[in-house]
C-alpha cells in the first residue's frame, strides 16, 4: 500500500492502535466498512469498528452482510455499499443527512450495543440455559450491584 498512488486527500494508515480509535473515527467524515470474507460467510458478525465508529458519531459505510439489519437499520442507522457508486454517492450526500445517519446510529448503539448491554444479554441467555448448580439469575443480581 505504501507504494500505491494514493490521491492527495486519501492518506493510509497501516494500523491505529485501539487508545486511539476514538480520534481516529471522530476525524472521518464517514468511516468505511469492509467486513473480511469469513465474518461475512458466517453472517450475524459484526466488526467491533461499526460499533466504536457510531458510537463516536461518525457515519457508517458498510458492506452487506447476513444479519447487518439486526445491528443497524440499513438506510437510516447505516448506509449499505454493494459497488463503488455506492459509496461514491455516501460520500456525495449532505453533511445534513451523513449527521442524522450518524445520530441514529449513534443512539442505537448506545440504547442496544453497550458491554454492560451485552452482558445483559449472555445472562439472559445462561438463564434459559441453566441446569443445576449456581444460577445465572444470582449472575445476574451480582453484575446489577457492581
Amino acid at each position: 500500500p505504501d507504494d500505491f498512488p494514493w490521491m492527495p486527500n486519501i492518506a493510509f494508515v497501516h494500523h491505529v492502535p485501539p487508545p486511539d480509535h476514538a480520534t481516529f473515527y471522530c476525524s472521518s467524515r464517514l468511516t468505511l466498512n469492509v467486513t473480511r470474507r469469513a465474518m461475512a460467510e458466517m453472517g450475524y458478525c459484526p466488526s467491533g469498528r461499526l460499533f466504536e465508529a457510531a458510537a463516536c458519531g461518525t457515519p457508517l459505510v458498510s458492506d452487506a452482510w447476513p444479519g447487518l439489519e439486526r445491528f443497524f437499520e440499513p438506510g437510516s442507522e447505516i448506509l449499505v455499499a454493494s459497488s463503488a457508486d455506492d459509496v461514491t454517492s455516501a460520500l456525495s450526500l449532505g453533511s445534513d443527512e451523513l449527521a442524522a445517519v450518524a445520530r441514529r446510529a449513534r443512539e442505537r448503539t448506545l440504547d442496544e450495543h453497550t458491554a454492560d448491554r451485552r452482558v445483559d444479554d449472555l445472562l439472559a441467555a445462561l438463564d434459559g440455559v441453566a441446569v443445576g448448580g449456581p444460577t445465572a439469575g444470582a449472575a445476574r443480581a451480582s453484575h446489577a450491584e457492581a
